[in-house]
């Protein structure tokens, strides 16, 4: 097994290092989740934290990690004796992959037994083997949703139930939930978000020295991994007897009235959601005064447990991003009557590891500081085509022929879907056959993974029987008999959107509405669990303002500073949103795509704007390409030309009023009593 590099050796991320020790010193706490950029080293603090946790007993045999303290330990691997064999193991680290199949992490049928032996066995799966130690997400912004329910019924109950396949069993999960991500890549689904205890945000050193350091470090660990290793052993046999006598004192740890309404206060006052943020804090804040060997919580274990169990409970809506206001903290906290640490066992400074980079950042040591110190529209009429309006502001801000206008609040747009079945990633949009949904059909295994369909595999068996010599008794089955479940359910699919920001869309009125609309159907993709990308054309040209990504906070961002002014090139829009359509189709072939074109149909740049238009719209068309057209054009008198682009790419064509599922209701509702919407 390769050497990890030791997490005591990585340099900065004070906060990242604290929360994984605190989580580890009182699991109740919650787990952590990471959000970062990419080489920070946030997978490498996470594989280092699991060789410096103190080993756990647990009864000789159990496939199960059972507690041999428990009276009666929940193990389909059970009962035991009273005098069962107890042995020490390691912690287990265990690694969900993004992609692993239902069956994968709750367990199945052992199919090895069930087809030689006709025995119904379960085989555990990854939460099984997560039981009392770490289970590790990387990239769980990106998990899908299936598995994101699953976690959250096992975080919740600490039991995971299996009934499938023949298969009836229940048996303990409890573990520290660890994940880390890219906010880039996409955001979290807000329910697995809640179920973080603590979130850390983490970055790279900007300080060269420091900077210096990661590097030396890291190249010192690749040179002669053995050596590195055994330099740091002695700082990480500390921290692992840290780690004990903090989870000795843990229990004994004083949480006084004083303390709760102080944690009360913070909580109310910084309009976190619910109840579970008041909870963690209290726990967060134990465990943080039980590292110090306190034995009452105080002022600081308070500030510093609010800074970690806090910032991603403040979230309003998937665009907001999370965040703690420290200078109101220190206002809430005051200077009261809460004991304020003894002088030798306050703000210590060896908090574990360190921050991150790639393949490893690094710490002194002893590990990093504590961080408890301060640290730290209005209506217009519209214009002509392409009329501009002048600038509001010098610097950064749109040139005089370009202005700037933000959305207003987004609303629930109608759901768009791709024709078709497809057999992408399971999402929430389009139909598709995925790994979950309803059964429709058996087909035999393709790879690892699937659920049985039990029927259709005795079906397959049954005409061979003679042949195989059966004549009485059981069933004979062979490895080719195996059927698994087919499954109709939804798919993610690739939204582009591509934005006219011409003069002709620069009035305020429309493009607050078209910015509106086109954030409304963010949310909706962000809700879909959809890839997005944004083409905006304008002037003489095109731009891949957003290649396509899963997060949509920033694509909500990149469209809130889109200005809008000048000629409407429209043709050269659809080149590139053919061109990114077609990269994008080599890179993830499964994941079909949406074009949502916003525009008035105008195109100006140029003498033969309108032939090329229609030649690039027909191209697209011919593609297959589902799409839609979001017709800007207002006023009395309308010209169409959205309305014939929309029949050149096949596409459908719906007015910029009717995107919300309002509008669509109240014409639905005019149509059946006969009015004329």
């Amino acid at each position: 097994m390769p050497l990890q590099f030791p997490f005591s050796a990585v340099v900065g991320s004070d906060d990242l290092s604290l929360a994984l020790v605190l989580t580890t010193v009182s699991p109740a706490v919650g787990g952590v989740l990471v959000r970062g950029e990419k080489g920070t080293a946030k997978s490498t603090m996470v594989r280092a934290l699991a060789s410096v946790l103190p080993p756990i007993e647990v009864i000789a045999g159990d496939r199960f990690s059972s507690d041999p303290r428990e009276a009666a330990p929940l193990s389909p691997d059970g009962p035991f004796a009273a005098d069962a064999a107890v042995e020490q193991r390691p912690v287990r680290l265990v690694e969900l992959p993004v992609g692993a199949t239902e069956d994968r992490v709750l367990g199945s049928l052992h199919l090895e037994r069930a087809l030689s032996a006709g025995v119904a066995e379960y085989e555990p799966g990854l939460l099984a083997r997560a039981h009392r130690g770490l289970l590790y997400v990387d990239e769980v912004n990106l998990l899908h949703d299936h598995l994101v329910d699953l976690l959250l019924d096992a975080a919740a109950m600490g039991r995971v139930t299996v009934e499938r396949d023949g298969v009836s069993v229940s048996h303990a999960a409890r573990f520290v939930l660890i994940g880390t991500m890219n906010p880039e890549e996409g955001e979290l689904r807000p329910q697995l978000l809640d179920r973080f205890g603590l979130t850390v945000e983490i970055a790279a050193p900007r300080d060269p020295a420091q900077r210096v350091e990661v590097v030396r470090r890291r190249i010192a660990f690749e040179a002669d991994p053995e050596a590195f290793v055994a330099a740091y052993a002695e700082a990480e046999r500390a921290l692992t007897e840290r780690i004990v006598s903090a989870q000795a004192l843990v229990d004994q740890v004083v949480l006084g009235d004083e303390a709760l309404l102080k944690i009360a206060e913070v909580c109310a006052a910084l309009d976190v959601d619910g109840m579970r943020a008041d909870i963690v804090t209290a726990r967060t804040a134990v465990a943080h005064a039980a590292w110090h060997g306190r034995s009452e919580v105080t002022r600081s274990d308070i500030r510093a447990a609010a800074r970690l169990a806090l910032p991603h409970r403040r979230r309003r809506n998937p665009f907001d991003a999370p965040g703690l206001d420290e200078e109101l903290l220190d206002q809430l906290l005051g200077d009261d009557d809460l004991p304020d640490p003894p002088p030798d066992g306050g703000d210590d400074p060896d908090g574990g590891g360190g921050g991150e980079t790639d393949g490893g950042g690094e710490t002194d040591g002893g590990g990093g500081s504590d961080p408890d110190s301060d640290g730290s529209a209005t209506s217009e009429p519209a214009t002509s085509c392409d009329e501009v309006a002048p600038a509001a502001t010098p610097q950064d801000a749109p040139t005089p022929q370009e202005t700037l206008v933000s959305a207003a609040t987004p609303y629930r747009p109608r759901l768009f879907t791709v024709a078709g079945t497809g057999t992408g990633e399971a999402g929430r949009r389009s139909r598709a056959v995925t790994s979950s949904g309803r059964r429709i059909g058996a087909e035999r295994p393709r790879g690892a993974g699937g659920s049985i369909h039990l029927v259709e595999t005795v079906r397959a068996a049954a005409p061979h029987q003679a042949t195989r010599g059966r004549y009485d008794g059981p069933l004979r089955f062979r490895s080719d008999d195996l059927r698994v479940a087919t499954r109709e359910g939804k798919e993610s699919n690739l939204v582009l959107f591509c934005v006219d920001a011409s003069g002709s869309m620069a009035a305020r009125r429309r493009m607050e509405q078209v910015k509106t609309a086109i954030l409304s159907l963010l949310l909706d993709a962000y809700q879909r669990r959809d890839k997005v990308g944004l083409v905006t054309f304008r002037g003489h040209g095109a731009d891949l303002a957003l290649p396509p990504t899963h997060s949509v906070d920033v694509a909500a961002r990149r469209l809130d500073e889109l200005p809008a002014g000048g000629r409407t090139p429209l043709a050269e829009g659809l080149t590139l949103a053919a061109e990114t359509l077609r990269v994008e189709r080599l890179r993830d072939p499964r994941r079909r795509p949406l074009l949502v074109l916003v525009t008035d149909g105008r195109a100006t740049a140029g003498a033969d704007a309108v032939p090329r238009s229609q030649v690039a719209a027909r191209y697209l068309a011919a593609t297959g390409l589902s799409s839609l057209v979001v017709d800007c054009e207002t006023g009395r008198f309308r010209m169409g030309l959205a309305r014939a682009l929309a029949e050149a790419l096949l596409a459908e064509h719906v007015p910029l009023g009717e995107v919300t599922a309002e509008a669509l209701t109240t014409a639905v509702r005019g149509a059946v009593r006969g009015e004329v919407a």
